[in-house]
């Protein structure tokens, strides 16, 4: 019966204004009037298991709105980075999916797949430095920290933004929308690491997604219709340290990993961040 609930629910959105609520639900998390924000914050507290312990400010009179409730900073001991150059999680939330890229492709879900150059809006040969590579999926939960760090230290090389839907990304939808993280709108940031060997990492927007940012750019505006885009990124090498802030969301989205080569060692549960699997 779930799975029939799942089913409907994700070809049921097809229908939906997606971009007009996502508009709507941005404009109301940016609200700084106190009443509106304090019920919203309340609200939602009630609805998801929020670890205030772990959070730099524990009420919600503390936030201007329920957007800066929402990307809350952690306390600077909560998450200490761990003494490793092997890669970590970017973000708390379930390790939905990972493995070897396979003939240029990644696992959405049991039985479902999807080209990784569409993914990352680029042309085919272009995402071939990625044949022998390996990927792992993240998905964040509404209760999840909403920040992203870095999975390694690199230097950014290029920044896309490929304009799409906003489909919901729960498990829920991944298991019956084919396709679905490179129908979506999402942001794919390629890094070099020390050694030279490329890696990137792809935040992928969804339904009620206000916004998707970066340290560089700043948000990105949802653009549905608009071909991909490389996105100008600063003259003077940006470089990023292993376990510092790449960027945020506002409210529950997926985070993809994509290496060159298999990594020797990846624990999520040793990171710096949190997710409830483990390779």
């Amino acid at each position: 019966m779930e799975n029939i609930i799942d089913k409907w629910l994700a070809q049921l959105q097809r229908a939906l204004p997606q971009h007009l609520l996502t508009r709507a639900a941005g404009w109301l998390a940016t609200r700084r009037t106190r009443w509106v924000k304090n019920l919203l914050i309340g609200l939602f507290s009630k609805a998801y298991p929020i670890n205030w312990d772990e959070s730099k400010h524990k009420s919600k009179h503390d936030y201007a709105s329920f957007n800066d409730f929402f990307t809350r900073a952690l306390r600077p001991d909560a998450r200490p980075v761990p003494e490793t150059d092997g890669l970590i999680s970017p973000c708390d939330g379930n390790l939905s999916e990972h493995g070897p890229v396979t003939d240029g492709r990644l696992f959405q879900a049991k039985r479902i797949d999807y080209p990784l150059h569409r993914l990352l809006g680029c042309q085919t040969a272009e995402a071939e430095i990625f044949a022998n590579g390996y990927y792992f999926t993240v998905y964040l939960a509404p209760s999840d920290y909403h920040r992203v760090h870095m999975p390694l230290s690199g230097q950014l090389t290029r920044c896309t933004h490929v304009p799409g839907r906003l489909f919901s990304v729960s498990p829920g939808t991944a298991n019956h929308l084919p396709g679905l993280f490179c129908r979506n709108e999402r942001v794919a940031c390629w890094f070099e690491d020390k050694q030279k060997q490329p890696f990137a990492v792809i935040l992928v927007g969804a339904m009620m997604v206000g916004s998707i940012s970066t340290g560089w750019h700043g948000r990105f505006k949802h653009r549905s219709r608009q071909a991909a885009q490389d996105m100008p990124i600063p003259v003077a090498p940006l470089n990023f340290q292993h376990g510092s802030e790449l960027g945020r969301f506002l409210m529950g989205s997926t985070v993809i990993v994509v290496t060159a080569k298999s990594p020797a060692t990846f624990n999520p549960e040793s990171s710096l961040l949190k997710t409830s699997q483990t390779l």
